[in-house]
C-alpha cells in the first residue's frame, strides 16, 4: 500500500545559516516542483540551485539548493527530496505549510528513519544507533553509535542466528523424515551445537555493562571527612575551579555538581559536603550532609576521600561498609599523599577496597584515578571499545532471552527430553535474536523505539 508523502524541518529549531526541509514519498518531486524554480531539472543523487518563489504572486523569497534522492536508493527506500535554503525559521515553515497544502502530511517523530527500518534499508539496532548519534554528547560515544550505524551488531548476531537456524532445520529434518533413513541427531552434537551458538552470545551480553555506561553515562559521589580535599580533588577532575576551596574546614555545605567526559563517557561529578558527626553542626550543615548521603544512595560509583595526613575515621569506615551493602561501587583517594612519606601507603582499613593514592595539589595519581572510575563502572569490557556490544536495554533482554532459551534447550538434551520438546527452546531463542534486529518486532514496540526521535529524523 503506498505511503503518504511525509515533510518536516530537519535542521535544528531556530535561526542559522543553513535549514533543510526534507520530503519523503512517491509524490515529494510533484509538491516541491511549485516551490522551487530551478536552472536544471531535478536528477537523482543531484544538487540544484534555484530560487525559493512565492506560490502565490511568484517572487523570489530565497535562494535554495535542492536534492533528490530516487527510490530505493535513499535513506526511506522512497524518493526523498531536501530543500536547504537560508536558516530563516519564517522561510523553512513557509516550505512546510506549501508542502503540507501540494499535499504532504507532516511527519511524527523517527518517521524518516522508521521508513528505513521498515524498507528494510537498516535493521532496528542501526534504526537505533541513529538516535544515538544525534544524541552523542562525546566522541566515544558518537564512535560507539557509527559502529552500530555500520551494522556491527548485526553482524555479530548474523552468524549466531544461522548457526541456530542450521541446527533447528537439522534436528527438523531428523524428526520429519526418520522414516527415510535420516538420523535423529545424537544428544552429544546438540549440546556441542548449542555450546558453539551460545558462546558469542554470552560474549555480547557482558559487553551491556560497558555499553550501556557508555550511552548513559554515570553518577560518581565524592565524599569523605570535612578538608579531606574533596573539591580539590573534584576541581582537578573538572580540570577548573569549580568548587570553592579553603583551608578552613567544612566550606562545602551543599552538593555541587559538573558533567565531565571520562575515556569518552559522560560523568556526574558530585561533589558533597563533608561527613562527620552530628553533635556540634548547625541546621545547615545538618542538611549538608543528608544530601551527601542522597547522593552516595543515588550514585553509581563512591569515590571516598581520605585525608593521608590523618588516616581513615570510623566515618570512612562508615561510607564502606554502606557501599558494601547498596552494591554501589566504592573507590578510595588516599588524598595528600605528596604529605606523606613515601613509604606510608593506605591503611589496613581500606587495602580491601581498590585505593589509588593521589595528590589534588600536585597532580599525582589523577589519570590513575580517572582510569579506576571508568573501570568501576565498565568493568573488564571496558576493553572492548572496538567490538559490537550492546547499548540499551530493549537489545540487553533479547539477548538474556535468547539464552534463556539456549539454556533450557541444554538442559533438555541432558534429561533426554523428547526433539520435539527441545525445539520449542531453540524456537523461543532464535523470535528474540529476531526481536533484537527487529525481524519480529511488534508495532508497540516499534511504535515506542521512534517515538524518541526527533521530526525530521
Amino acid at each position: 500500500m503506498e505511503q503518504e508523502t511525509i515533510v518536516a524541518i530537519s535542521t535544528p529549531v531556530g535561526r542559522g545559516g543553513i535549514g533543510v526541509v526534507r520530503l519523503s514519498g512517491a509524490r515529494a518531486r510533484e509538491i516541491v516542483a511549485p516551490l522551487v524554480r530551478l536552472r536544471h531539472p531535478l536528477a537523482a543523487g543531484r544538487a540544484r540551485f534555484g530560487e525559493l518563489v512565492d506560490v502565490a504572486t511568484g517572487a523570489v523569497l530565497d535562494e535554495a539548493v535542492v536534492t533528490f534522492f530516487a527510490a530505493p536508493n535513499s535513506y526511506t527506500g522512497e524518493d526523498v527530496v531536501e530543500i536547504a535554503a537560508h536558516g530563516s525559521p519564517v522561510l523553512l515553515e513557509y516550505i512546510v505549510r506549501q508542502c503540507c497544502a501540494g499535499g504532504a502530511r507532516l511527519a511524527e517523530p523517527g518517521e524518516f528513519t522508521q521508513r528505513a527500518f521498515l524498507a528494510g534499508r537498516i535493521d532496528l539496532t542501526q534504526a537505533e544507533a541513529v538516535n544515538d548519534l544525534i544524541g552523542s554528547v562525546t566522541l566515544e560515544q558518537a564512535r560507539v553509535a557509527a559502529r552500530q550505524m555500520g551494522g556491527a551488531l548485526a553482524k555479530t548476531v548474523a552468524p549466531v542466528k544461522a548457526g541456530l537456524v542450521g541446527l533447528i532445520a537439522e534436528m527438523e529434518a531428523g524428526i520429519d523424515f526418520a522414516e527415510d533413513d535420516i538420523d535423529v541427531m545424537a544428544a552429544e552434537r546438540i549440546a556441542a551445537k548449542i555450546a558453539e551458538v551460545r558462546a558469542p552470545l554470552v560474549a555480547l551480553e557482558r559487553s551491556f555493562a560497558y555499553g550501556r555506561v557508555v550511552r548513559e553515562g554515570f553518577r560518581l559521589a565524592i565524599v569523605g571527612r570535612p578538608n579531606a580535599g574533596k573539591s580539590s580533588l573534584f576541581n582537578r577532575l573538572v580540570e577548573r575551579d569549580r568548587a570553592i576551596v579553603t583551608a578552613a574546614p567544612g566550606t562545602t555545605r551543599d552538593t555541587v555538581s559538573e558533567r565531565v567526559s571520562m575515556e569518552g563517557i559522560p560523568v556526574e561529578l558530585i561533589d558533597t559536603a563533608g561527613l562527620r558527626n552530628r553533635e556540634g553542626m548547625d541546621e545547615a550543615e545538618r542538611m549538608g550532609v543528608a544530601r551527601s548521603r542522597e547522593a552516595m544512595a543515588e550514585a553509581d560509583v563512591v569515590l571516598l576521600v581520605v585525608d593521608a595526613t590523618v588516616g581513615i575515621s570510623q566515618e570512612d569506615r562508615a561510607v564502606l561498609e554502606q557501599g558494601a551493602s547498596s552494591g554501589n561501587a566504592v573507590l578510595v583517594a588516599w588524598n595528600k599523599s605528596d604529605l606523606v612519606e613515601e613509604d606510608r601507603g593506605p591503611e589496613s582499613g581500606v587495602r580491601e577496597v581498590q585505593t589509588i593514592s593521589t595528590s589534588a595539589l600536585t597532580g599525582d595519581g589523577i589519570a590513575e584515578l580517572r582510569t579506576a572510575i571508568v573501570g568501576a563502572v565498565a568493568g573488564a569490557e571496558g576493553g572492548l571499545r572496538e567490538a559490537a556490544m550492546l547499548t540499551n536495554l530493549r537489545q540487553h533482554q533479547a539477548v538474556e532471552q535468547a539464552l534463556r532459551g539456549l539454556d533450557a534447550a541444554r538442559l533438555a538434551v541432558a534429561v533426554g527430553i523428547p526433539h520435539e520438546m527441545l525445539l520449542l527452546d531453540l524456537y523461543e531463542s532464535l523470535h528474540s535474536l529476531d526481536a533484537l534486529t527487529g525481524a519480529t518486532t511488534s508495532e508497540d514496540v516499534l511504535r515506542l523505539i521512534f517515538s524518541k526521535f526527533c521530526i525530521g529524523k
